[in-house]
């Protein structure tokens, strides 16, 4: 048995007539052969599990609970070194079994593991879904590089499926190199953009009251849809998460992010992802602590409105 999240041994799958023990579960996705510069994030599920130890022991300290005794940690799953078709063929009937018993927390792996989470959520919601996405890149290129499918693509092909709705769905911390028209891309099909430049002096609470106001307002009209929360790691500036494969410098802080999901707990949140923490470039541990503290908080959160 191997360690999980916050410390817990890790479980083993419910069987098809089992009633699930949690509502919250945990598994890891530790595919990379999608990134397109350092590899190294199949490594990330068992580095962020390994920094959420020391979280383990006490409240959180904005929402005063634990996820501990309402999560299940399933460890990773199984998937063949293959392309990446045969990759998310084979991760989609597991998806699915998780996705039909838990509120689940995914670890990355790179980002292109999010387009099979979605397309099962498309099947279990009967429709698109709302999204909110962090991260440094906008992740609608048309190709990856001559290849049609990658860790940069999945916005375009979950877009181009259908699987969202863009008026719902929202962009954080792009600041990467692209040509217009990609970075633009979910802003051209009616969504939200928030660069990091428009974020620069947005640290609290009420900061981000506001710029969420937007989204909050279009999916209180779309009659409060799902809504699917992916944190690439890159969303950070290099200084806080050097251990990721395609770092981009002037991004956002920690408390930033810590404040953005805090202000954001109560929207009809569905579940989320994690992606791109490369151990290797780490120092420190410092990309995988913020990405433990992150998921930990995002639990909490759900917990809390769980209590109300």
């Amino acid at each position: 048995m191997h360690e999980g999240f916050l410390g817990l041994a890790t479980s083993a799958w419910p069987s098809a007539d089992e009633k699930a023990a949690t509502p919250f579960a945990i598994a890891g996705i530790p595919y990379d052969g999608a990134v397109s510069n350092r590899p190294g994030a199949r490594e990330g599920p068992q580095a962020i599990r390994k920094a959420s130890r020391m979280l383990c022991d006490a409240l959180h300290p904005y929402f005063a609970c634990t996820p501990l005794g309402l999560m299940s940690d399933y460890g990773n799953l199984q998937f063949p070194l293959a392309d990446i078709l045969n990759v998310r063929a084979a991760l989609e009937p597991q998806i699915t079994y998780l996705l039909a018993r838990h509120h689940m927390v995914w670890l990355g792996g790179d980002h292109s593991i999010s387009l099979p989470i979605l397309r099962q959520l498309y099947k279990q919601y009967h429709g698109p879904i709302a999204l909110l996405h962090l991260d440094a890149h906008c992740d609608t290129w048309t190709d990856h590089f001559g290849e049609p499918s990658g860790h940069g693509t999945w916005v375009h092909e979950a877009l181009t499926e259908g699987l969202l709705l863009p008026a719902c769905s929202m962009q954080v911390g792009l600041r990467s190199p692209a040509s217009e028209a990609v970075w633009r891309r979910l802003e051209a099909e009616g969504g939200l953009i928030l660069q990091a430049r428009d974020l620069r002096n947005c640290f609290s609470g009420l900061d981000w009251s506001k710029k969420l106001e937007p989204f909050r307002q279009r999916l209180a009209q779309a009659g409060n849809p799902p809504v699917y929360l992916t944190i690439d790691i890159d969303c950070l500036d290099p200084g806080f998460a050097p251990g990721t494969g395609t770092p981009e410098p002037a991004g956002l802080t920690p408390n930033q992010v810590m404040s953005l999901l805090e202000e954001s707990h109560d929207l009809n949140f569905i579940g989320i992802d994690l992606c791109e923490v490369a151990p290797a470039y780490d120092h420190a541990e410092i990309t995988s602590l913020n990405a433990a503290y992150f998921l930990w908080t995002y639990l909490c959160g759900q917990i809390k409105k769980l209590n109300r």
